[in-house]
């Protein structure tokens, strides 16, 4: 991206970076062993984020150079991540190996990102060095701890024309690399500070990771941008404790937070009211809730566990947001509780209004669009459509990013003319956005148009569990709805053939009992519907008719 003049200033120039040079008192914590946190103060953060800076340079590293950040949640991930920016290249996260994970398969993941970004270094920690230097083609392998080693000395280079290479989470195929420019991060980060009223006094907590836009941008750059107290967990240490995760609002005083609607499920799940003597979660002011269709059950069972603790019902804020806008789009209203809408999934036209009556089901309004954000809802040939009809979601304003690296193949998003055609489906009601699903995970069936999300919803009604099934719909020679039941249960391939069979008359059912692990899924908990789609078409030769 060729660098503009207004880019042609210090990296420091940035509110993103300010603090490096004007460190607050603010303290950033890290989740350690039992209870322990890893505490860092802005200062000590600051020095560290120099020490990396200079050790890029020194390694090579020189303006809009990409450079492939591999780290945990940690000091060396926000190091790396700002020390980047701070040298003037663009940092590019990736999200290290999960537990368990297959190496092989995740060193070809690797390999894929780094033939996209075609970085001039990768920056790794641990035992991860020598496994990726076969798979980082003309990238230098430097590790984290080798840079932070360095001298502490001012390295701030003239800013990259970008502040961030974001690669999605390949829910609709491989991951495709998005250009965020400094100007769309900024504008982003500010419009959430706005929408929560988020200065230093408000502490964030999150457990999300911190390679994906809504962990990496909401949850860290946000806080950071206004210097914040954070504590920080892994994903793998809220899964195991998500009560370490609760106390630090009702203890430690943390006050915002974003999770995907697994998230709120998993706590719901897994502490026991009775473990929640003691907590005090009335300061708590934001609960964002995003990157997947939100749950109204998940909402509602969620703040009915911590309710009797202080919770205010009006803290949980759904939000519509994507890495090809920068993160945020709309989120819902401050001291103002979420919205419903009943919506019939077997009455959903395209262009038409969405369909009510008694088969209706509550849809959660993701709110309105942040400031310097506009929403509208579009047709086929991106002609505006009026309120309650159901359309494309299209997104304009500062926070869309500047395209894809590359020409990626089968994206649902398109950016055109300065807009983002999301390749969501959904319809505008009162200022709020409601969200149906993804156009491409969707099928059109005697004039009407029915989304996977609609399907699962329908079959968590029916008392399957949301973690262990998932909805593919795609055309073979005809409409086929496909069902994947993880360690299923005996009686749950009839009730899933009940509940599809109703709602997807006209096409084909597949019901298939799969072992625990089929159902591949990003880190936000989206299923990855289009890859498992291609898979079973692929092993099947493009027939249908396998069972």
């Amino acid at each position: 991206m060729p660098t503009t003049a207004e880019d042609d200033r210090p990296a420091t120039g940035s509110r993103l970076l300010s603090w490096v040079e004007r460190p607050g008192p603010g303290v950033v914590r890290f989740a350690a062993a039992g209870d322990d946190w890893d505490e860092w103060p802005y200062p000590r953060l600051a020095a560290a984020v120099r020490r990396v800076a200079g050790g890029l340079r020194a390694a090579g590293v020189r303006r809009d150079d990409r450079v492939v950040l591999v780290e945990p949640t940690g000091p060396g991930f926000v190091a790396g991540y700002f020390g980047t920016m701070l040298a003037g290249a663009v940092p590019t996260p990736v999200a290290p190996p999960a537990l368990g994970q297959d190496l092989a398969g995740y060193l070809e993941h690797v390999r894929h990102i780094v033939a996209t970004a075609a970085p001039r270094l990768v920056v790794t920690g641990g035992t991860l060095a020598e496994p990726l230097r076969p798979v980082a083609g003309d990238a230098g392998v430097v590790r984290t701890a080798d840079l932070l080693d360095g001298a502490d000395e001012p390295a701030a280079g003239r800013r990259a024309g970008l502040a961030l290479l974001q690669f999605t989470s390949g829910s609709t195929g491989r991951p495709r690399a998005v250009r965020v420019p400094f100007a769309a991060l900024e504008h982003n980060v500010a419009a959430i500070g706005r929408w929560l009223r988020q200065g230093p006094a408000d502490p964030t907590a999150s457990w999300l990771p911190l390679h994906h836009d809504m962990g990496l941008i909401g949850c860290l750059l946000t806080p950071v941008a206004h210097q914040g107290d954070l504590w920080l967990l892994t994903p793998q240490q809220f899964v195991r404790d998500p009560l370490r995760y609760l106390r630090c609002f009702g203890q430690r005083g943390a006050r915002l937070t974003a999770m995907p609607t697994f998230g709120l499920r998993h706590v719901v799940d897994r502490v026991r009211p009775e473990q929640l003597a003691g907590l005090d979660f009335a300061a708590w002011r934001a609960v964002i809730v995003g990157a997947e269709r939100v749950s109204p059950a998940a909402l509602a069972d969620f703040w009915r566990l911590l309710a009797p603790h202080g919770l205010d019902r009006r803290a949980l804020l759904p939000a519509y947001g994507l890495a090809e806008a920068t993160l945020a789009v709309t989120g819902g209203a401050l001291d103002e509780p979420w919205r419903t809408a009943r919506v019939d999934p077997a009455r959903i036209p395209l262009g038409g209004a969405p369909g009510g009556g008694p088969a209706a089901a509550p849809l959660v309004g993701c709110g309105a669009p942040l400031d310097g954000v506009s929403v509208r809802i579009v047709d086929d040939a991106g002609r505006p459509l009026p309120d309650g009809r159901v359309g494309e979601i299209e997104v304009g304003g500062r926070c869309v990013a500047a395209g894809y690296l590359g020409d990626p193949a089968g994206t649902s998003a398109r950016f055109t003319a300065g807009a983002l055609r999301t390749g969501d489906s959904g319809f505008l009601h009162d200022g709020q956005l409601y969200v149906l699903g993804r156009l491409g995970d969707s099928l059109k069936l005697r004039g009407r148009t029915l989304f996977a999300e609609d399907v699962e919803a329908a079959l968590e009604a029916a008392g399957l569990p949301r973690h262990r099934h998932t909805v593919l719909l795609g055309h073979a020679d005809r409409p086929v709805a496909m069902v994947l039941l993880e360690n299923a249960e005996p009686d749950w391939e009839r009730r899933a053939g009940a509940v599809v069979g109703r709602l997807t008359e006209g096409a084909e059912l597949i019901a298939l009992r799969v072992p625990v692990g089929t159902i591949l899924r990003t880190t936000s908990g989206k299923p990855r519907r289009r890859v498992m789609w291609q898979r079973f078409r692929d092993v099947n030769g493009g027939s249908h008719r396998a069972r």
